[in-house]
């Protein structure tokens, strides 16, 4: 499911905001907003989270494809070696979906920011 900006949406459970409130050592409740809670989507943002050895990879590639004719061949060999060497953590990341997260403004004022998508479904 791919949200958009100014789609209407409910929680689809139940999700606390905030850890146990204490006061003089005594628990006193935590702020959870209910499932079906209804909110507009003000943005969404899809990102992928890289490691460094993803950007190291992306880095060492372009590298290698912009200058690796030019380079002496011993210079070139160890770049492809390192290349090589990171290519699992680069097959990875191309392997998994990107995240999606939303700002949804919800009817009761609040703004949850930074959410993933999966915890929305379409009102």
């Amino acid at each position: 499911m791919t949200l958009e900006a100014g789609q209407r949406v409910v929680l689809a459970a139940d999700t606390r905001l905030t850890d146990a409130v204490e006061v003089s050592g005594v628990v006193v409740g935590f702020l959870s907003l209910a499932a079906g809670t209804g909110g507009t989507v003000e943005q969404v943002v899809g990102r992928q989270d890289e490691s460094d050895d993803v950007r190291e990879y992306e880095r060492l590639k372009s590298l290698l494809d912009a200058f690796g004719d030019g380079m002496p061949t011993e210079s070139r060999k160890q770049l492809e070696e390192k290349v090589r060497s990171l290519e699992p953590a680069w097959t990875a990341f191309q392997e998994q979906p990107p995240r999606v997260s939303v700002r949804v403004r919800f009817d009761n004022g609040f703004i949850l920011d930074g959410a993933d998508e999966d915890v929305f479904v379409p009102a």
